[in-house]
């Protein structure tokens, strides 16, 4: 029956932290795990490269086309199959442009526009950082130019007033490199500077609430996991908003993105002092310690959506068939789980 359950509930069970992040104390919420991080991505930033050759080297390598590894993958494209090439989604990974001339080849786009960077980022550092350097059409480049992003849907576009959406299909890999490059590089790269709208989200109004949408409304894809683990061999660290989207929400708050560890959004850590008891019960069991804005689900090991009666601290389970339960606690953006068995 117990290996049946764990079946049933993949959800309980994800990939493993990687080992990369062993010195963080996922306790901590907010500025203090943001602080953490920054120093680790830091510390850990040991080969800066540069923007030539290195950068080309690099998107050579880790912006391969999953499908097709002869081409790369250019930022903010979509189309393959009409007639305009600007709005190209792959292309040849040799037809990169070193010239004045680039018209219908690839050329690199900052996503933190340089000169949107306090002071300006230029071809070093963090202009040269390929955690936000991303193969691009070298019309498409042009257009997006320095333009912030704003929220919209479909496709690629200018906006009215002039600001950027770079596309349902981007607009997550967007969100978690602006995360990284104002995580690894402070007040030079503020995310308000990059992403319009309201901060409302985060405590200290420094995370744009599009980025926090769109790290949750456009999951991590394979193709970011690949670039992300061939950018830590060329420059020691990592962006661990692709490792793990769910930290976001815990430092800035906003919509639930996806715990990829499995461990941070249903772990201990986020409900310290809260306890079930019994767990093994004929309806009715106490939880301990929880606040009056406490939402509560449960599910059978069938993964379905049980009824619950909720009175003060009391959950009743009765009239549901006895079993294994999954009993569900969720406060904001933190959840903790709790096996019961109604006999």
């Amino acid at each position: 029956m117990k290996n049946y359950f764990f079946i049933l509930f993949p959800f309980l069970c994800a990939a493993q932290m990687p080992a990369y992040y062993n010195s963080i104390d996922f306790e901590l919420e907010g500025d203090a795990l943001k602080a953490q991080l920054a120093t680790l991505i830091t510390t850990t930033h040991t080969n800066e490269l540069e923007y030539t050759p290195d950068v080309w080297d690099a998107l050579k390598q880790s912006d391969l086309d999953p499908d097709n590894p002869e081409n790369v993958l250019l930022i903010y494209g979509y189309d393959d199959n009409d007639d305009n090439v600007a709005n190209d989604r792959t292309r040849d990974k040799d037809l990169s442009c070193h010239t004045s001339n680039c018209a219908g080849l690839w050329v690199r786009e900052h996503v933190y526009p340089r000169s949107l960077g306090d002071p300006n980022l230029e071809f070093e550092g963090p202009g040269a950082d390929a955690h936000h350097l991303r193969s691009i059409d070298n019309s498409m480049n042009n257009s997006r130019s320095n333009r912030p992003f704003a929220d919209g849907s479909g496709n690629a576009t200018t906006l009215t007033g002039g600001n950027f959406y770079p596309g349902d299909e981007w607009k997550g890999d967007v969100a978690r490199m602006m995360m990284y490059m104002y995580v690894r590089y402070g007040t030079q790269c503020l995310a308000t500077e990059v992403g319009m709208g309201s901060t409302s989200y985060s405590n200290f109004g420094d995370m744009p609430n599009i980025f926090l949408e769109w790290n949750a409304e456009d999951p991590v894809n394979q193709y970011e996991r690949n670039r992300n683990t061939i950018l830590h061999t060329m420059q020691g660290n990592r962006n661990p908003f692709i490792d793990n989207p769910y930290i976001a929400t815990i430092i800035w708050n906003g919509p639930d993105a996806e715990d990829t560890w499995g461990t941070l959004s249903n772990a201990d850590i986020q409900f310290t002092n809260i306890h079930v008891y019994p767990t093994v019960t004929t309806g009715t069991v106490t939880v301990e310690n929880a606040g009056i804005n406490y939402v509560y689900s449960a599910y059978n090991s069938l993964g379905q959506q049980v009824k619950l009666n909720i009175t003060d601290n009391k959950v009743n389970l009765e009239g549901n068939s006895a079993g294994i339960y999954i009993l569900n606690i969720q406060h904001g953006a933190k959840h903790k789980t709790f096996r019961l068995i109604l006999q």
